[in-house]
């Protein structure tokens, strides 16, 4: 049987809100070999910390249905574009890839990126959601960069479409959060997937980096499911 590169939690209601994550997984198909420890696959440049139970309890507590990457980014990133030069990551936050170093591309593009891409482009057509949700996490600081500290606890990224960011930026600030407007990378810069599957059709979407010490208990990750989703709903509310 093939490895299949994500997974479906709950059923799109159309025009509902959904949820998108292309970092939610670490697992290695059979065959491929990366040569990093086990300890590097459980960290964040193998997997978004987090981000599965999160999405996990927006999928099955509040309502939010959502569509999950498997397989880990060391393999394939799947939020980067076909000819990105990153996209089979050599070298991640200071460590070398070594398995990744003449990596065959166009296999790994066949059999996982593509699939990956053509599923979720499916599951939106047939949702036509009012608001996808693009959730990632990251690091409070690289360990290639340790005095660069980041700190927002979470971030809204965006590119061309700026509208859905900017309420949810507010509603956080309200809650009393650090929030990042377009940090801590920027949208117009790293927006692969929802340059490609929400701004080229039109749709609206929040792409959402939340701080991976926020959500890396299951605490943690209950809290922000909650809060992701309200403030989901009231940034649909407020576009009318």
């Amino acid at each position: 049987m093939s490895f299949i590169p994500y997974r479906r939690i709950g059923e799109p209601k159309a025009g509902g809100i959904v949820l998108v994550s292309d970092h939610a997984g670490n697992a290695v198909p059979e065959g491929i070999e990366l040569g990093v420890s086990a300890e590097t696959m459980d960290s964040h440049i193998a997997v978004d910390i987090g981000v599965e139970g999160v999405a996990e309890r927006m999928a099955r507590r509040h309502g939010i249905p959502a569509f999950l990457a498997t397989i880990s980014r060391l393999v394939v990133d799947l939020h980067r574009e076909e000819d990105h030069p990153g996209m089979i990551p050599q070298e991640s936050d200071g460590k070398l890839i070594v398995g990744n170093i003449g990596a065959d591309r166009d296999m790994r593009l066949a059999k996982f990126y593509r699939p990956y891409h053509t599923a979720m482009e499916r599951w939106l057509d047939a949702a036509q959601p009012r608001l996808i949700i693009s959730l990632h996490s990251f690091t409070p600081s690289l360990e290639s960069k340790p005095e660069q500290e980041r700190p927002w606890e979470v971030g809204l990224l965006y590119n061309t479409n700026s509208e859905p960011a900017r309420h949810a930026i507010r509603l956080f600030a309200a809650q009393g959060l650090t929030v990042g407007d377009n940090e801590p990378y920027s949208g117009r810069e790293l927006n692969a997937t929802m340059n490609r599957h929400a701004e080229a059709k039109g749709r609206d979407y929040l792409a959402i980096e939340v701080r991976n010490d926020q959500i890396a208990t299951e605490a943690g990750q209950a809290r922000w499911a909650a809060l992701i989703a309200d403030v989901a709903q009231r940034t649909v509310l407020a576009m009318g």
